[in-house]
């Protein structure tokens, strides 16, 4: 079926705000949004939601007694999913399908349970439902009072991608008219943070001493500067043509390369050029304007991807930029987050460079933006947008 996938709202809740007017905004200065915590033992890095933010976050929390115990995955995605049900026009009564994902799902409430219980030897009675990842799309249900499937999942740094794959995928079958689809994830945690440390890909640059922390999209470090942040991204997905349309879903692209390490990707990034290609096989690579690359800030992660880039495109580079030199990397998360940006620079026909590379500087009005998501695992998603 060539049905139309429409993009009726979206909303998020991230270190650059918590509306589409102050997200839109902080991408037009260039300042990043790091600052530091004490985190593993030492002050780190990390790109956290503002205090205006955090007390959005407790409001959550405190307007249903059920939510009291719940993980800030849960609650940034319960924020941010709110926000976009009523942007779209949706209701209560009105059938529609959940799927919001994250990469390591409700780890803080996790190591607060499991710290408990080496010290205690009991786990708590919550312990298990608070802290499967399901409970995500399962209580987003409950606030919106929707009567839809619900699905959670992880796969990595490309969750939020591969929800919206399959929300594409339930509307083209017919199974569905809407899809609420995201991810979302509080990764500022001691062991997560210990656990990036130990992969030697956390940034090491001191935010005092160097403006940038963050070096995604400069293909010519010398050290991994990978920084983590928290947030929650979503977008309502509706078949066919809407007057309310913000953009239309016009191609897919999905691929898993065969690893020669557990976090390894190819030299060129295989599983980008195979799901780039599916994505872009009904499109003239000359339309497409912007490519939002997931860039994470590894020395690795950024150049492969450019080399698959460059492999797919040849000389018909469209404009490239990032936005984990701003926000971090959101795990699962990150994928929305970048699908957001590509949003935003359609609706205001405004290109954002990476403001320590070289600057770009678009020629044409934007019609066409690829973005680009990938994880542990080798697991590539390519979504093809256009303006509506």
């Amino acid at each position: 079926m060539n049905t139309k996938i429409a993009i009726t709202a979206f909303s998020s809740l991230s270190p650059l705000g918590n509306n589409a007017e102050e997200v839109w905004k902080k991408y037009l200065n260039n300042q990043h949004c790091f600052s530091t915590q004490f985190l593993d033992q030492q002050e780190t890095s990390v790109a956290a939601l503002s205090n205006e933010s955090k007390q959005i976050v407790i409001a959550v929390r405190e307007s249903d007694s059920k939510y009291k115990f719940l993980d800030d995955s849960v609650l940034f995605a319960l924020k941010a999913s709110r926000q976009a049900f009523k942007k779209a026009g949706w209701n209560s009564e009105d059938i529609f399908g959940i799927n919001i994902g994250s990469s390591r799902g409700a780890t803080d409430l996790f190591e607060k349970h499991y710290k408990e219980y080496i010290d205690t030897g009991k786990a708590q009675t919550l312990a298990s439902p608070t802290t499967t990842l399901g409970n995500i799309s399962s209580w987003i249900a409950h606030d919106l009072q929707t009567t839809g499937p619900e699905i959670s999942h992880s796969i990595t740094c490309s969750t939020a991608l591969h929800a919206l794959l399959n929300g594409v995928a339930w509307l083209k079958s017919g199974m569905a008219d809407k899809f609420l689809v995201g991810g979302s994830e509080a990764p500022l945690t001691d062991f997560t943070i210990a656990q990036m440390r130990a992969l030697k890909i956390y940034s090491r640059i001191n935010q005092s001493e160097e403006t940038w922390p963050n070096l995604a999209f400069d293909f010519e470090k010398t050290q991994n500067t990978m920084i983590l942040g928290e947030g929650a991204a979503v977008c309502c997905l509706e078949a066919g043509e809407k007057e309310n349309a913000i953009a239309y879903v016009t191609g897919v692209g999905y691929a898993t390369e065969i690893l020669e390490h557990n976090i390894s990707i190819s030299a060129e990034a295989d599983c980008f050029q195979k799901s780039m290609k599916m994505a872009l096989k009904e499109t003239d690579l000359k339309d497409v304007d912007v490519i939002v690359m997931h860039a994470p800030g590894t020395i690795k992660g950024d150049l492969t991807e450019m080399r698959a880039i460059e492999k797919v495109f040849g000389e018909n580079l469209p404009l490239l930029t990032t936005n984990k030199w701003k926000i971090g990397h959101t795990f699962g998360a990150s994928g929305m987050l970048s699908f957001e940006l590509a949003l935003l620079m359609i609706q205001h026909d405004t290109f954002i460079n990476v403001p320590f590379a070289k600057q770009q500087n678009k020629k044409k009005s934007i019609q066409k933006i690829l973005i680009n998501a990938v994880g542990f695992g080798g697991n590539a998603v390519s979504i093809l947008i256009e303006k509506a």
